[in-house]
């Protein structure tokens, strides 16, 4: 009769680290299928702003055009239209693409 319930706890045991393997495998298909291209794409947004100079001409995430008239650290003035009253503060994280001044 012991020898059974030592079968049992033997095989609780390899249930449980089953469970912790199955944990890990989960943890990490979320990590490489959300985390990762998460990182990558804001990667790639950090190199896309960080080349912004007065003059450029930027498309933002609502989708209005304007030109760069300052660019701060974390901060663009953005000129809009042609009026240039129009002159409004924005991040630069609401910057989707970048046309260089003269191309």
């Amino acid at each position: 009769m012991s020898n059974t319930i030592f079968l049992d706890g033997a095989a609780a045991a390899g249930g449980g680290y089953m469970l912790v393997v199955y944990f890990v495998v989960m943890i990490a298909v979320f990590y490489f299928a959300m985390i990762r291209p998460q990182k990558k794409k804001q990667r790639e947004h950090d190199v896309l702003v960080s080349g912004l100079e007065k003059g450029d001409s930027i498309l933002t995430t609502s989708g209005f055009y304007g030109v760069v008239i300052d660019v701060m650290e974390e901060i663009v003035i953005v000129e809009f239209g042609n009026n240039k009253n129009c002159r409004i503060p924005m991040k630069k994280d609401a910057i989707v693409e970048i046309e260089k001044a003269g191309e």
